[in-house]
């Protein structure tokens, strides 16, 4: 009995290097880790795009602006009805405490106050809409609109995020269950790039893509200085 399980421990201690071998290199492709099609939440007219096709942008960055006189002007408004009821606020309140006016006037005058803030609130939330803000660190790789033009639920903006990257794999079945989560694996790309670069497993897909007999795996592949473009193909070794 002892024999028989020494036997098979050293089985399982060779079947790993064994496993690893008998995975060939597999051709994959770079892609983007995310792509984010840019539209406006409200139809209107492009006062200003801060970006060209080939800009680095950053989460946060304004990207284009759309007319707004009228909710610059509904905010000031909204802003200066806030200022006045104040203003009367502290009037009554002097009037309150020598009892020359009642407890409903006074709530009724600190519940306009209350509405006012809300309007303001709305009036600059409307203003917001009016900017296209990126939510990636990207690159922008297509750009339709420019300043005059009608805008709305039609993407005018395309920024792709490079880092990390994607690499992607499409891997026959008769390898499934031998790549793992987190397993490392050398990175091969085409020339004229080139170079060799480790990558992580972050996705296995556990479909089997019955009518090709394949799996998806995706790869991260760190790119900092966005120096690696999409779209190469490469070799994955595990």
């Amino acid at each position: 009995m002892k024999f028989f399980m020494t036997t098979v421990l050293l089985l399982g201690v060779l079947a790993s290097p064994l496993m690893a071998a008998a995975l060939p290199p597999l051709e994959g492709l770079i892609e983007p880790n995310d792509l984010v099609e840019f539209s406006s939440q409200v139809p209107g007219i492009l006062e200003q795009v801060n970006v060209e096709r080939g800009s680095r942008v950053h989460c946060g960055q304004e990207l284009a602006q759309l007319k707004s006189g009228v909710e610059i002007s509904a905010v000031k408004v909204a802003a200066a009805r806030v200022e006045f009821g104040k203003r009367k606020a502290v009037r009554n309140s002097e009037l309150y405490k020598k009892q020359l006016i009642s407890i409903h006037d006074k709530d009724e005058l600190e519940t306009e106050i209350q509405l006012a803030e809300l309007e303001l609130d709305e009036a600059r939330e409307r203003l917001a809409l009016r900017t296209i803000i990126s939510t990636v660190d990207g690159v922008v790789v297509e750009r339709s609109g420019a300043p005059g033009e009608y805008v709305g639920e039609e993407p005018f903006l395309t920024v792709v995020q490079l880092n990390p990257l994607n690499v992607e794999l499409v891997v026959a079945v008769e390898y499934f269950g031998m790549i793992k989560l987190g397993t490392t694996a050398n990175v091969q790309l085409e020339q004229p790039v080139g170079g060799s670069y480790r990558a992580k497993v972050v996705i296995v897909d556990q479909v089997i893509d019955a009518a090709s007999g394949t799996f998806g795996v995706r790869l991260e592949l760190p790119n900092p200085q966005l120096k690696l473009p999409a779209g190469l193909k490469c070799q994955v070794a595990f």
